[in-house]
This record gives structure tokens, sequence and C-alpha cells, in this order.
């Protein structure tokens, strides 16, 4: 009790001489306390103050700049890469398992290669121009671009692309809400599709993650379930 009444004693201080710097710039050691309890006390006090903050504060995150500099105002994510093995196996794969449309494509011959830009938007109110179509593209948020390198589908020494969650582990995966986990997951198990972990699977219930046709791993949630999987993290 007297310990915790001479932190309130220290702590009301330490607010005086915050706001009145002239009071006292020198901490105030309450004589119940050593200094070796005190510090562990300053301690707490400062863990309490920080845990008051949202975790997403710039208080809690060490780099993480509250005023963002106006030049990023328009800035937005728009696109993430992979480069693929085989495109008629991708496109059937994101579109007919995932359901995503083709947004763009663009052919490169002379570097021989090309890109699949795909997405959920609708496609209908892409324009007609090929040149206005690929700036419509580039303007939609979160797509993925498939990168396909001419001739790897039929090159039998070619062994694929590092997915990231190998050594050396790097890139790990791409999400995908969905209306239902566990209803999207046994479609995907009656299309064929392979699973790195069944929503039931592990300690984290709900979540699943499956494999493109590259490798890579696509996350797979719901809105419903993925507050209650993230609450003690939260």
């Amino acid at each position: 009790m007297a310990a915790a009444l001479a932190l309130s004693s220290w702590y009301l201080l330490r607010r005086i001489s915050t706001k009145f710097p002239s009071v006292s710039s020198k901490p105030y050691i309450p004589p119940s306390l050593s200094p070796e309890r005190f510090n562990r006390f300053r301690k707490l006090s400062s863990s309490m103050a920080a845990s008051s903050e949202p975790k997403e504060s710039p208080s809690n995150n060490p780099g993480l700049h509250s005023e963002l500099d106006e030049a990023t105002k328009g800035y937005f994510l728009q696109q993430t890469m992979f480069r693929v093995k085989d495109p008629k196996v991708s496109l059937d794969f994101y579109s007919r398992v995932l359901g995503m449309s083709l947004l763009k494509r663009l052919d490169f011959p002379e570097m021989k290669f090309s890109l699949y830009f795909l997405g959920y938007e609708n496609t209908a109110s892409a324009p007609a121009d090929p040149t206005q179509r690929t700036v419509w593209t580039f303007g939609q948020k979160a797509t993925l671009e498939l990168t396909h390198n001419w001739g790897t589908e039929s090159d039998p020494d070619f062994k694929g692309y590092h997915n990231g969650n190998s050594e050396p582990r790097g890139f790990g995966h791409i999400g995908i809400t969905v209306d239902d986990t566990y209803k999207a997951c046994e479609r995907f198990e009656r299309l064929g599709v392979e699973f790195v972990k069944k929503p039931d699977d592990g300690k984290m219930k709900g979540i699943a993650f499956i494999k493109d046709p590259d490798g890579y791993w696509i996350e797979i949630f719901d809105l419903k379930r993925i507050g209650d999987v993230s609450t003690t993290a939260s």
C-alpha cells in the first residue's frame, strides 16, 4: 500500500514537473522506495502509460510516422507480382478456383515475357481502347500480376520458382477474403487444390492456406471469424 501511494506521489510529481519544468527537472525518489524499487516502478509506470495507447500508435511502434508526407497522399498498393511457369495453368486457377478476372494482358516480344493482371474488378467498366485499359488497370487496387517468361512451360530443365516459404525464407503469402472459410475450403478440396493448412489444423482455427500451381501460398479467411482468431493478438 505504501509503495503504491509512493508511486502515485511520484507519478503526480512527474506530471507537475512536466507541465511546469521549473518545479524540478530531476526525478523525485520517494523516501520509502529504494533506488532499485523506484526504477522498477518507473518502468511499470512507463509500460502502463504505453499500454493506454493503441497498439498502432507511433509510441508503440518505433520508426512509424503519424504525420505522413503530403507527397505520398495519392499513393496506394496496386500490385503484387508472381513469376509463373505456365500461364494456362495459372490463369485457370486464379479465374476458375479463386474467381478473379483478367484485367489486362501485356506482351513484350523483344524481351520474351508477358504480364497478366488479375483482380476482382468488374471488367465491364474497363475502356475498350487497349492503352486506356492499361491505364484503367493500373488504377485498380490490390491486383495480382503474373509474369510469364516465355518457354518455361515447356522447358524440362526448369525447376520452378522459390515461393519464399522454404530457406532462405522471405516472401510469405497473399490473402483472399471469402464469405465462409469452411465452405470455401470444402469447394477447394473438391477442386483438388493443395492445402498447406486446413481451417481446423494447428492453433489458429478458421484460417486456411492453399497453394497455387507454382507453390505460392494463399491465406483464406472470412470476416466472421478473423476477429475471433486474432482477439488475443489485437
